[in-house]
């Protein structure tokens, strides 16, 4: 008998963030004893094969579309699967999956990955949509626990889903060192033959999907004062296509730079040890995944300086990157000036980053305390008043 069945509903297999850490945790959730199915409920399934390989049961997605459909279809998963515990990761998921398990009395926890409510993202959204939404959202907390990617998510949950904070449990997400190697310098050499760039090209490194809140833009902008420094530079964009992709290729024309936009990348720890800095100006974050892939590889940092990327990264001496207002165009390119100029200064980051990524965000320590959360959600609900 598995120690606990976990149905875990998730928007699509897309390859994001919140995707990608499932497919990281999978293996070792499911060495764990957890027995694990996948409920994707749209259309994007590029981790599907990836997910499969990992143990986890993979269901198809609703074939009905809309929110009825999604509920209906978390519904029929249930039934089939009996879950002891219905587990949702972003928007959609989360009201249909709690729905599911309120109707059926199953147990249901919700892991929380990015900030849905903060000023960023009330820039972007129709105010009126945005109140919908969250009183949809609270209303469906009401009886769920809650997994947090960072202790700033776990803050804002608390405010604005108005969920109590010991219904809240932090976990970073993580990654497995074994994938992630340390300043590997013929992976370094052989990703730059493989991109024609020159060995001593300074190079820096943007991931992300093409979106207004990761902040590419405010890359583009930085960039003038770092190639004054540095000619010869070679700026690679990593990242799917969204809503900033044209307004970056705009940007980037004329720019004394040699700016590649390479798509979604499946090679990112190849591209971090190529890279002599990577620059991460996101104008928010639930925990970041590429800060922690940096810090593992030891690629020199230059992020913006919200509160998620502090948490990962630290602050002070024992930083292990450089955290400054990057929407300040010469503050951008004065610290990535600083990473390229000086390999003492980014070594000594490098080893710190390391350090802290090996005491924090290992896979092994991420799984084993996402277990416990599953499994004390589901015991939690169990000793809830019968009563609906």
């Amino acid at each position: 008998m598995p120690a606990l069945r976990v149905l875990y509903v998730i928007d699509s297999l897309a390859p994001g963030g919140a995707e990608t850490s499932l497919v990281e945790m999978a293996t070792g959730l499911v060495r764990s004893g957890i027995e694990l199915h996948v409920l994707p409920l749209g259309e994007s399934l590029e981790l599907a094969p990836a997910l499969q390989d990992t143990g986890a049961v993979l269901h198809p997605r609703p074939t009905r579309r809309g929110r009825p459909g999604n509920i209906r279809a978390v519904l029929e998963v249930a039934r089939r699967t009996s879950p002891g515990l219905i587990h949702t990761t972003l928007y959609e998921s989360d009201i249909a999956g709690r729905s599911a398990a309120r109707l059926l009395r199953v147990p249901c926890s919700t892991s929380i990955v990015g900030d849905s409510y903060g000023p960023s993202r009330r820039a972007e959204v129709d105010p009126f949509r945005l109140r919908m939404a969250l009183a949809l959202d609270q209303l469906s907390a009401r009886h769920a626990s809650f997994h947090a990617v960072s202790q700033s998510l776990a803050a804002r949950t608390s405010q604005f889903l108005r969920v109590p904070g010991n219904r809240i449990e932090v976990i970073p997400r993580g990654r497995d060192p074994r994938k992630y190697l340390f300043r590997t310098a013929g992976l370094r050499e052989s990703t730059r033959s493989e991109l024609g760039i020159p060995l001593d090209a300074p190079t820096i490194l943007a991931v992300g999907r093409m979106e207004p809140a990761k902040g590419q833009l405010h890359l583009m902008r930085g960039l003038p004062v770092v190639a004054a420094a540095h000619p010869g530079l070679v700026v690679l964009v990593a990242g799917k296509e969204g809503a900033s992709g044209d307004d970056l290729r705009s940007a980037a024309r004329g720019l004394p730079a040699d700016i590649r936009f390479l798509g979604h990348r499946n090679d990112v720890p190849a591209l971090l040890a190529a890279a002599d800095v990577l620059c991460f100006p996101s104008l928010r974050e639930g925990s970041p995944g590429t800060l922690i892939e940096a810090m593992a590889v030891g690629c020199p940092v230059v992020a913006s300086d919200i509160p998620p990327n502090y948490e990962v990264l630290g602050s002070g001496a024992r930083s292990a990157g450089q955290l400054i207002n990057t929407q300040d165009p010469q503050a951008l390119g004065d610290a990535v000036n600083r990473a390229l100029a000086n390999p003492d200064f980014t070594t000594h980051r490098a080893q710190v980053g390391r350090a802290r990524f090996e005491e924090r965000f290992t896979i092994d320590a991420v799984v084993t305390r996402m277990a416990d959360f599953y499994l004390s959600a589901a015991a939690r609900f169990s000793r809830q008043p019968t009563k609906p």
